[in-house]
């Protein structure tokens, strides 16, 4: 059969052409979406009368006997049919004949691979969320079983302060949080249909755009034809999240990386999440924390590759627009890929800590403290800051750390010093000293973890609603 655009060529296109231009051997992935705007559309072309109820009915069995041998792996893909409109169609043709080419009436492929983009996004968008939420019920679940282990915290990656490792924890909570709530927010954009606006100028004939977006569960419309065939807002919008999502896995991956080192000893990862040395027999190394870690660059890369195809481009549709796809589907993979491996991981991750607690003990993170101690007693920070200064730099010197200090070595620096110094420098102490709303104090930390879980309420009500929607 000649393609289905051929009445204007006399040659057929050139073998090297055909597969450079072709985009079936990736765009097959939208097939179920494909159908499922089709069958819409047809529904549509019988209701405002354009086609016949028979070859409305004729069309939608030919369609549903393709999705069934999609969902079996049973269809072949031909790269001279060029893309997943078009193998799909000349399906439905062998299938029912002639009527089958009817299905195109009043659309353009411009407007139904959008269409399919817009579907497919919208259902992974929701699965993601459903995968940060549990990612984010691994988190809450470490940060309730260590609220009063202590860890240092640090800054430039040098000890700062003591912190619970609950509110280190929560930390990545909050992140999560926020990449949840902005591609909660790209689903209004996700949930517009394109379909209607033609190759990019309408359709002549009387279509009910509003009636495809109900059957859809669409939101909306686009608003303007040349925009709804061009815009790829959506998918950069998605990229850019899943940008800031492997972000935020990548700097949690990093540290899961450190602690696990000989030199932290902070943590353990399961074996199921670790593999070995072909040559070392003692190495337990965190390959998944890695390759997520790894994985991030690829993610950056495609929101890039896609802002730099569109920003030259003229209206409305060309075929420059066909490479939105690879980065679009390969972000989705990397990011569920990563997600279902990071909430176990988490979960099963043991925490060291005893370890933890003999490193507060064995630097100057409570150093802080002693400051305020003074100023509280009338010493201005600043003069406070340097006195605290000295007392460090006089420990470094002689090998102690500020608990080990004698009230008499206090006192050579400032005669203001007393007993009271030494539950001051207690690092649970110095913890819960921290007690204002976001802070480390443990009863902080408690109430923060019973906020965290009130989102996850939601969040998991918001997941079960959109799944049901996406799913009629």
């Amino acid at each position: 059969m000649s393609k289905l655009w051929g009445g204007r060529f006399t040659k057929k296109t050139d073998q090297l052409v055909e597969e450079y231009t072709a985009s079936i051997t990736f765009d097959k992935e939208l097939a179920e979406e494909d159908v499922q705007g089709s069958l819409a559309h047809v529904a549509m072309l019988g209701k405002c009368g354009i086609l016949p109820q028979e070859d409305v009915e004729k069309i939608q069995e030919g369609l549903h006997r393709i999705l069934q041998r999609i969902r079996r792996g049973e269809v072949e893909y031909s790269i001279a049919d060029e893309d997943i409109h078009m193998n799909i169609e000349k399906m439905l043709i062998e299938d029912i004949g002639p009527v089958g080419g009817k299905l195109h009436t009043g659309r353009s492929r411009n407007d139904q691979v959008a269409t399919d983009m817009h579907l497919y996004l919208r259902k992974r968008v929701v699965e993601i969320v459903g995968l940060l939420h549990k990612l984010q019920e691994a988190l809450i679940e470490q940060a309730k079983a260590n609220v009063e282990t202590i860890v240092p915290g640090y800054t430039h990656l040098q000890r700062a302060q003591p912190i619970s490792f609950a509110h280190h924890m929560m930390a990545y909570v909050s992140m999560f949080q926020r990449d949840i709530e902005r591609l909660q927010d790209s689903y209004k954009r996700i949930n517009v249909l394109p379909l209607g606006a033609g190759a990019l100028a309408g359709t002549t004939f009387p279509i009910d755009r509003r009636y495809v977006a109900e059957l859809l569960g669409f939101d909306g419309v686009y608003e303007n034809s040349l925009d709804a065939v061009s815009d790829r807002d959506f998918i950069v919008e998605f990229l850019a999240a899943a940008a800031l999502i492997m972000t935020h896995l990548s700097r949690l991956c990093e540290e899961l990386i450190l602690w696990m080192s000989t030199e932290f000893q902070f943590i353990e990862l399961d074996d199921a999440f670790c593999t070995g040395s072909s040559i070392m027999p003692q190495k337990k190394n965190p390959d998944v924390a890695e390759l997520v870690r790894g994985k991030t660059g690829r993610v950056y890369g495609h929101l890039i590759g896609l802002l730099t195809t569109l920003k030259g481009l003229p209206l409305a549709y060309n075929k420059d627009m066909q490479e939105d796809k690879e980065g679009m589907f390969d972000t989705v993979r990397t990011l569920q890929g990563a997600l279902q491996l990071m909430a176990p991981m988490i979960a099963t991750m043991k925490v060291n800590a005893d370890r933890m607690r003999a490193a507060v003990y064995q630097d100057f993170s409570n150093a802080t403290d002693i400051a305020d101690y003074l100023v509280n007693k009338g010493i201005p920070f600043r003069q406070a800051h340097e006195i605290i200064g000295k007392i460090v730099l006089y420990c470094i010197q002689n090998n102690k750390y500020l608990l080990d200090l004698e009230l008499a070595e206090f006192n050579q620096f400032s005669k203001l010093f007393d007993e009271k110094i030494y539950d001051v420098l207690q690092p649970m102490n110095v913890v819960n000293a921290r007690n204002v709303y976001g802070g480390t104090a443990t009863n902080q930390v408690r109430d923060a973890i019973a906020r965290a879980e009130s989102m996850l309420a939601a969040t998991a009500g918001w997941v079960e609603e959109y799944t049901a929607k996406n799913a009629q």
